[in-house]
């Protein structure tokens, strides 16, 4: 008998053990299943509760203790971040603008000008949308497809290609407005949010990225350059073109109005490189566009040809930057001020011409009715003329 009891309580051993390891391995697969369902910084979050039952009762003293059963509860929380309630706040007031060309007639027929795509956002109640000067130039005839997807005629109120702002004015009720702020105190890092139609498809299509960097300029190509843009990694893509750029208080600190992308002349792949205007600038043309219909510069009344120091060169002129006169409009600033044709202008006041302050960019320091001093050349010889400017909104 001793010898059958040692052999029950050894089997009672062996059996009590591998309950403790099941219990274990149970164990452990809450606790996987507990942490793969922790909060994640997301839209919705899974939050999981373990709530233990009740214990049985043992059925004999001797028995195994049986490990408590856990029961998983899951609930959903949604999570409203600074982006969403920015997007929330301005998303309503993004609209898509439609420019048609005007239809051409061939010898076989009539050939549609087509439609070309943009964005922009509602910023009175009065329905002024801004946009791109670069959207709607050209066109014919203009409309605006809401954020809920109805389109409603618009008309042109005034573009300024200076600033590449335009202003058109929908005809219908306004669903919301945008509101502006001030992009002066803006610093590389802060986080900002693009919201418009790319490809003229994906209405409303929400990026988010930083503010880059400030205070850059870019060549048009059309003897001007772009001045202060803000520069973002927030994706933007053909069609943003006219769209706000938006911080995280709701505010538009900027319109999108052109992106580099591509490969570099050394093989560099560009990326990233997104450009927008000032709210500050922005804000300015549009009030000057809707009040007056045009935003008035100064005028001094010539027709020019840039030059550079590889044209310097090639014509061995005595300058290596600055403009040269190839016609003065008759009755102008220029002519009163007696410059003429072949002249070279190399300083407009106080400002030199170079590859970093073109002719226009230089002239428009000044306004409308002020006197300024230009420098230029007549052969090789350097001369200093006083003109008074005159208005224009041309």
């Amino acid at each position: 008998m001793e010898r059958k009891q040692f052999f029950y309580i050894i089997l009672l051993l062996i059996v009590a053990a591998g309950s403790g390891l099941v219990g274990a391995v149970g164990g452990g697969a809450v606790v996987f299943q507990y942490m793969r369902s922790q909060p994640t910084p997301s839209a919705v979050a899974a939050v999981v509760k373990l709530a233990p039952t009740a214990l049985p009762v043992a059925a004999a003293t001797n028995a195994p203790a049986l490990q408590p059963a856990a029961r998983i509860v899951v609930s959903s929380i949604e999570i409203e971040t600074a982006i969403t309630r920015a997007v929330e706040s301005v998303g309503p007031a993004v609209v898509t603008v439609l420019a048609k060309a005007a239809d051409t007639r061939t010898r076989f027929g009539v050939a549609s000008g087509g439609v070309s795509s943009g964005s922009g956002v509602i910023i009175s109640s009065e329905g002024y949308v801004l946009t791109n000067n670069h959207v709607i130039e050209g066109a014919q005839s203009y409309s605006v497809v809401l954020a809920n997807g109805q389109e409603i005629p618009a008309t042109l109120i005034g573009a300024d290609p200076y600033s590449d702002v335009a202003v058109v004015k929908l005809a219908g009720k306004v669903p919301a407005t945008a509101s502006f702020g001030n992009s002066d105190v803006l610093k590389p890092g802060e986080t900002v949010i693009a919201i418009g139609s790319p490809l003229g498809d994906f209405k409303n299509t929400v990026t988010a990225g930083v503010i880059s960097a400030l205070g850059r300029s870019l060549d048009t190509g059309q003897g001007f350059l772009l001045e202060n843009m803000i520069q973002t990694d927030a994706a933007i893509n053909q069609g943003n073109s006219g769209g706000p750029l938006v911080n995280l208080a709701g505010q538009v600190i900027g319109i999108n109005t052109l992106i580099l992308r591509g490969g570099s002349s050394a093989g560099s792949v560009v990326e990233g490189l997104g450009f927008s205007i000032p709210s500050s600038t922005a804000q300015a043309v549009a009030t000057q566009i809707i009040q007056k219909g045009a935003v008035v510069r100064p005028y001094l009344g010539i027709k020019f040809q840039s030059i550079d120091p590889q044209i310097a060169r090639r014509y061995s002129l005595p300058a290596q930057w600055g403009v040269y006169v190839t016609q003065v409009d008759q009755g102008s600033p220029a002519a009163q001020a007696g410059i003429r044709q072949e002249d070279i202008i190399v300083q407009i006041g106080d400002f030199p011409l170079d590859e970093g302050r073109p002719y226009a960019n230089a002239l428009f320091n000044y306004k409308g009715g002020d006197t300024v001093q230009l420098t230029l050349y007549r052969g090789n010889e350097r001369l200093t003329l006083k003109v008074t400017l005159r208005e224009s909104s041309n």
